[in-house]
């Protein structure tokens, strides 16, 4: 596979034989990133895409697939079916980079406030690998036999995204995936890709949980079950369930990210309310925390003589992302020629992502890697002074902000990807060998109790 580089229409810096402007790969970023929306109101967002999607004559572009979801598909002769997938939607952060593309962009929430809005996790740089891999690939169909699915999914930050493109129809608008592809920014060393087998992102279960108590006036706490009180002791309690029930050497993070109670100083409310954020590599090990967390709830508002039991609400819920073996030996191969010592092997990220939901509704095999954009200089700097963690703006800080020179790389890895798995059979479950489209069912309140399958809520 020869190597993918980005130029100005330079002939001596072509992608694998299509020319890759690099000067329009800037120039669009920008316009995504001036003006993120919010999860399910990408309305221009999507509007922008679809403009970009004229310029692909022969792909069969099909739109408001789940909300804005969009996806454009090429059929070039026999082979495999690649489907790769961009996301698209902003986050609510007010931007504090210093370019002259930074976003001044408000949009109002679900809640009706006017917020701030930020593409804080680079979907717009995702959104632009999979823009310019479509050059690529379109300008170079002499050399690859197959089909190919441009995926543009909305909503992946509220975690709703791809089920509501499935919910809404996907398999019967595309052909059915071989194999489904992801690459996601992160912090570092600028260009550099990064890969692995098995578990590389962690599940998410995110619960609210609602205590009840018995309201009184704050002169009279005799008179009361304080819910102020039982939520400061749950709190306490919880860190225990992964200090002291889960093994030292399995991987686990049970995080309270808001606790809401009261609205008044001489008021002691009769409830209040804890929303958690969990985290797991193993889905065992996530059931068995999810049983201890009920546990210590309902013993702590029993040990506070609380006369109803607390409730809970699981409003997000992710499945770990589990990268295939054959996945990632049919691509590292490809990566290793392409970007040669930047190729390297990637550590778990304790984030969660939507994107396995696809290729889990097809039965396909999948992989997501990432890709470093923090500037070379800013991060060999931090890393030299050991404040990485400090220095370093991660995804969903208001100063993250890809290097520009990393977009091509974002397409390269991107264009690499899908001709790597078009260059190899891939074989089907039995019962779809012979079928050009799969039909995936909506989930059930089963498949929803038990994470078979991962649906709703914000992350």
């Amino acid at each position: 596979m020869g190597p993918l580089y980005g130029g100005r229409f330079d002939k001596e810096t072509v992608a694998d034989g299509g020319q890759l402007d690099l000067e329009w790969l800037e120039e669009t970023y920008k316009e995504f990133h001036r003006e993120p929306e919010l999860s399910t109101a990408e309305e221009r967002t999507a509007e922008r895409i679809i403009r970009e999607l004229g310029y692909f004559k022969d792909w069969d572009v099909t739109t408001g697939i789940g909300g804005y979801g969009i996806t454009a598909v090429l059929e070039n002769g026999e082979g495999p079916t690649v489907l790769f997938r961009a996301d698209f939607d902003g986050l609510p952060v007010a931007e504090k980079t210093d370019v002259d593309y930074k976003s001044k962009h408000s949009q109002l929430d679900a809640q009706g406030q006017r917020v701030p809005t930020m593409h804080a996790c680079g979907h717009d740089h995702h959104t632009m690998s999979l823009l310019g891999a479509m050059r690529v690939l379109d300008g170079t169909r002499d050399r690859w036999s197959g089909t190919v699915v441009a995926l543009f999914q909305p909503a992946e930050e509220a975690s709703i995204g791809a089920n509501g493109m499935i919910s809404d129809g996907l398999g019967t608008k595309i052909p059915r995936p071989d194999v489904c592809l992801a690459q996601h920014i992160i912090a570092g060393p600028a260009g550099r890709v990064f890969t692995a087998p098995g578990p590389v992102m962690t599940s998410s279960t995110t619960i609210e949980i609602t205590l009840y108590g018995r309201g009184a006036h704050a002169s009279m706490p005799h008179r009361s079950v304080d819910p102020v009180v039982l939520a400061a002791s749950t709190v306490m309690k919880l860190q225990t369930v992964v200090s002291r029930e889960v093994p030292p050497n399995q991987f686990a993070v049970i995080t309270v990210a808001s606790v809401e109670a009261g609205k008044a100083n001489n008021v002691i409310p009769d409830s209040a309310k804890i929303s958690l954020s969990c985290r797991f590599y193993d889905e065992a090990l996530r059931k068995k925390c999810v049983d201890s967390i009920k546990r210590v709830v309902r013993a702590e508002a029993m040990s506070m003589g609380a006369e109803r039991e607390p409730s809970f609400k699981f409003v997000g819920m992710l499945g770990a992302t589990n990268n295939s073996e054959e996945v990632f030996t049919t691509i590292r191969q490809n990566f290793d020629q392409a970007f040669a010592a930047e190729s390297v092997d990637m550590e778990p990220w304790t984030a969660s992502e939507d994107f396995p939901v696809l290729p889990r509704a097809f039965g396909a095999p999948y992989m997501l890697w990432t890709v470093g954009i923090t500037p070379r200089w800013q991060w060999d700097r931090a890393d030299k002074a050991g404040r990485l963690d400090i220095d370093i703006p991660t995804n969903h800080n208001p100063m993250f902000l890809p290097d520009l020179k990393t977009l091509p790389v974002g397409v390269r890895a991107a264009a690499v990807g899908v001709l790597s798995c078009l260059q190899r059979a891939w074989e089907r479950p039995e019962d779809q060998a012979d079928d050009s489209t799969y039909r995936p069912t909506a989930p059930t309140d089963q498949d929803i109790d038990e994470v078979a399958v991962e649906t709703a809520g914000a992350d």
